[in-house]
């Protein structure tokens, strides 16, 4: 039998956490890139190898999708945004979090908390990066290995695409406001 447990945080509580998210940066300033993302990383292989709840595992492939991102050579992604989800990182760098993560159940509440904020965050480039991941795959199934996808060809077939959808949208628009008048 299971039992489904929902609550909400407040505006304070979530000050609470963005708190502690900021003495975890300050501890994990002293940390580079590939210290903070080993860290981050092993937390993720931890979670997986341990028994969390389903609330934990819907929010860890999110973290393994930043944490991947910033690896990622072909994704080419620029520095500020590279260092924006460093920062972000820094709390799964830190290993003395709220709740204990060997308390069964409960241990990483504060760990999906966290994730969850990051998330919320990071949506963006969680949402960009997935879109050229996707873009990515299918030129490679389509070219094959040797297709060379980067963030710069990815751009450009999103820039094309936009304007694709743009000149349907105004043949629509137009064959709409045509129809309109005829009426």
């Amino acid at each position: 039998m299971s039992i489904n447990v929902s609550f909400e945080l407040s505006e304070n509580d979530l000050e609470h956490f963005r708190a502690l998210m900021k003495v975890a940066i300050e501890k994990a300033s002293a940390l580079s890139e590939q210290e903070i993302l080993e860290k981050a990383s092993a937390l993720c292989k931890e979670m997986e190898s341990a028994n969390v709840p389903d609330f934990v595992t819907s929010r860890l492939r999110s973290l393994e999708l930043l944490v991947e991102s910033v690896k990622d050579e072909e994704w080419q992604m620029p520095e500020d945004e590279r260092k924006e989800i460093l920062t972000s990182l820094a709390y799964f760098a830190e290993p003395h979090d709220l709740v204990p993560d060997n308390i069964p159940g409960l241990g990483y509440v504060d760990d999906a908390i966290m994730i969850e904020l990051v998330i919320q965050d990071m949506s963006l480039d969680l949402e960009a990066y997935q879109s050229f991941c996707s873009f990515r795959r299918t030129e490679e199934n389509r070219r094959g290995d040797g297709a060379n996808v980067n963030r710069e060809s990815w751009l450009a077939a999103e820039r094309s695409e936009l304007r694709s959808r743009l000149r349907r949208n105004r043949s629509t628009a137009g064959r709409r406001r045509v129809f309109s008048r005829i009426m």
